[in-house]
Parts: C-alpha cells; sequence; structure tokens
C-alpha cells in the first residue's frame, strides 16, 4: 500500500477543483476579451 493513499491531505472532488479552475481562467481571457473591444472601440 502506498504511503500517500493512507494519508490523503484533500478528500474533495477533483472534479469541482476542475470545474473552478475552468470558471476562473475562462472569466479570465473573458474580461481580458472584454477590455481589449472597448480599447479598439474608443480607438476608432
Amino acid at each position: 500500500m502506498n504511503e500517500f493513499e493512507n494519508n490523503v491531505q484533500s478528500k474533495r472532488n477533483d472534479a469541482v477543483d476542475s470545474g473552478v479552475a475552468f470558471v476562473v481562467s475562462f472569466g479570465f481571457f473573458a474580461t481580458m476579451f472584454i477590455i481589449a473591444t472597448v480599447i479598439k472601440f474608443l480607438g476608432s
């Protein structure tokens, strides 16, 4: 038996963490896209 399998530090679901990471990264890139669109609109 692996010692790490006996002493699990985090019992949270990995799918929840993956979903949160996806939402955060998507929000970051969406914010960058919105800012760039506003700058392009103001510059024209």
